[in-house]
């Protein structure tokens, strides 16, 4: 996953698009240039942080969308401390602003996209739940994965792009536009065939340096499980609210959210979740002279992640549902 390029598109609310350019290049440095239709900040590498106005935003002229250059995983602190200044200077976030994270799709081949959108889809409602997606955004700007598509690549298999091309648009769409209706998705295919960029578009807005970190590693680990598989499964999974964090837990381990380094990630990531994230169910103590209950029937229940997570399974799951 720390292999993968990607891209970030953060909207906001509260600050002027010069502000925001301002504050951008107090973190990474450069020069700014711009006028009211939009800003540049070009920082000291050489790149291009584009800060644009949205018509969906409801700012008005003080709401901006910070449009990243090509940022790879060692840049993950000057993003932050991109968001940092942002929110200092009063940028903020609402019902309006989401957030949009590209993935360069130039690794990805028929077999690596179709497990990408299988694994989504399996994942999706925990997915959606996690993230607090609204239902207003799912309706509109986020939509789940289409059935037909599913059943179109389930159908055809397809061994090449163009197939998966086919699959999507329902024909063979040889110049695809930007603005397609079937943009608005949570994970978005347009984007890969219009700019060879995948969109995942679940994120609600957020100017907190730590959510939008584990925002991109999910995207990014969710990105190389796909690229690594030989093959994925669409069936969606059950969702059941009370043992949704623990579940979500287990994925993320799955996908190598592990240990750590990945701490802080899963801490966000399963704050929204009701449950236990150490626990499947309702935890049966039994109990032993020392007081202290042990785990029931949690060995039959999650033994899946100790070999998901190595030490993590059998040393964490206390810790691990303090933390989050």
């Amino acid at each position: 996953m720390k292999t993968l390029r990607f891209g970030i598109e953060i909207e906001t609310v509260g600050a002027s698009r010069q502000k925001l350019a301002h504050a951008i290049q107090g973190a990474v440095g450069g020069h700014v240039s711009g006028d009211y239709q939009g800003w540049q900040v070009t920082d000291s590498q050489g790149r291009t942080w584009k800060v644009v106005p949205d018509g969906s935003l409801s700012g008005g002229e003080y709401s901006g969308e910070i449009v990243s250059p090509i940022l790879t995983y060692q840049d993950m602190e000057a993003l932050q401390q991109v968001v940092r200044a942002a929110r200092e200077a009063g940028a903020r976030a609402d019902a309006s602003t989401g957030i949009h994270i590209h993935v360069d799709g130039s690794r990805f081949e028929a077999k690596s996209v179709t497990n990408l959108v299988k694994m989504v889809h399996k994942q999706e409602r925990l997915l959606e739940t996690a993230l607090g997606v609204s239902a207003t955004r799912l309706a509109r700007y986020c939509r789940p994965i289409d059935a037909a598509f599913i059943q179109r690549l389930e159908a055809r298999r397809p061994r090449t792009l163009q197939e998966v091309n086919e699959a999507w648009y329902g024909r063979h769409n040889v110049a695809p536009q930007r603005y397609d209706s079937s943009r608005y998705h949570g994970l978005n295919l347009n984007s890969l065939f219009f700019r060879g960029t995948i969109e995942f578009r679940y994120f609600n807005g957020s100017v907190h340096a730590g959510e939008v970190k584990a925002y991109v590693q999910l995207v990014l680990a969710l990105a190389a499980r796909a690229l690594a598989s030989k093959a994925a499964s669409s069936k969606r999974r059950d969702f059941n609210p009370a043992t949704a964090k623990y579940d979500f837990r287990v994925f993320l381990l799955h996908l190598g959210l592990i240990g750590e380094e990945f701490k802080t990630a899963r801490t966000h990531l399963l704050k929204k979740l009701e449950g236990s994230a150490a626990w499947k169910g309702q935890r049966r103590d039994r109990r032993g002279s020392g007081g202290e209950g042990t785990p029931g029937s949690e060995g039959a229940q999650g033994g899946s992640e100790g070999a998901q997570g190595g030490s993590e399974g059998a040393q964490g799951n206390a810790h691990e549902a303090l933390a989050a």
